[in-house]
């Protein structure tokens, strides 16, 4: 729903005045939600119109957004995204609608432009109870089960009032879409042994963690809602940029890097 979009946008502007070595990515950020949310108002406002879940028949349609959001990031982005969104909006409507093809089909984290423009319309194949069809998606625990994509954040909250403890759930880089997870294993192998399983997070950000595995070497960023119920996991993953730094430093690659590319 449109308050999930209002919720993001709020946290940002939120954590941008106090934020400490990621205030130009949190005002990014929040800018690019914006132009995310009229994307997805866009969609949900077609006449009646609701997305097939197949991009070749949805792109008509949804190529009609991509102007608006491209000349956001020509305004708000940095430099070589800002000259790349100009460029794109300068191409034939043709090599627009191949680029989102090339992603669906099999698309890669670093292709900003396609996953940036497809995460509110696969937020609203989901809620409109569609399937996205046509996608090389990887199956298992470890991916999303909407849409096949990698996760991007996991989080602890409780769901239930009793709950001691937090229920975690990963967030997918793909869709936004979330699912459960076991706590205390690998998102990206699935290594369960505690001692393989490594843990950093620094007082400045008391409720975000690097959740970090010994044996494939990769990390994901964990928000604890049990501690900060008012934090977006998607934002809060941000503002802690300087615990990716760390991370980095110790060996540890990212499962799949933020839309700000960190």
């Amino acid at each position: 729903m449109t308050e999930w979009w209002d919720k993001q946008i709020q946290r940002a502007d939120q954590l941008v005045p106090k934020a400490n070595g990621s205030k130009d990515l949190l005002k990014f950020y929040g800018h690019l939600l914006r132009a995310q949310k009229d994307i997805y108002d866009f969609l949900r406002g077609c006449k009646d119109w609701l997305p097939s879940g197949d991009l070749e028949n949805d792109l008509p349609v949804l190529i009609d957004a991509l102007p608006g959001f491209l000349e956001v990031i020509q305004s708000h982005g940095p430099e070589s995204l800002a000259v790349e969104a100009h460029d794109l909006s300068q191409a034939d409507p043709q090599v627009q609608s191949e680029r989102l093809r090339m992603y669906w089909g099999n698309g890669s984290e670093i292709q900003f432009f396609e996953k940036a423009f497809l995460q509110p319309y696969l937020r609203w194949v989901r809620e409109s109870g569609a399937s996205p069809v046509g996608r090389e998606v990887s199956i298992g625990e470890r991916h999303c089960p909407f849409c096949g994509g990698n996760p991007q954040v996991s989080f602890l909250q409780n769901k239930e009032t009793t709950a001691e403890s937090g229920n975690r759930d990963l967030m997918c880089a793909t869709c936004l879409s979330s699912w459960e997870f076991r706590r205390v294993v690998c998102a990206n192998c699935g290594e369960e042994r505690p001692a393989k399983l490594a843990y950093f997070h620094s007082p400045e950000f008391d409720h975000v963690r690097i959740e970090a595995c010994d044996t494939c070497r990769h990390y994901i960023k964990g928000v604890d809602l049990t501690r900060a119920g008012f934090a977006a996991p998607l934002v809060d993953e941000i503002d802690s940029a300087p615990l990716d730094l760390w991370a980095r430093e110790h060996g540890f690659t990212k499962i799949e890097l933020n839309l700000v590319g960190v």
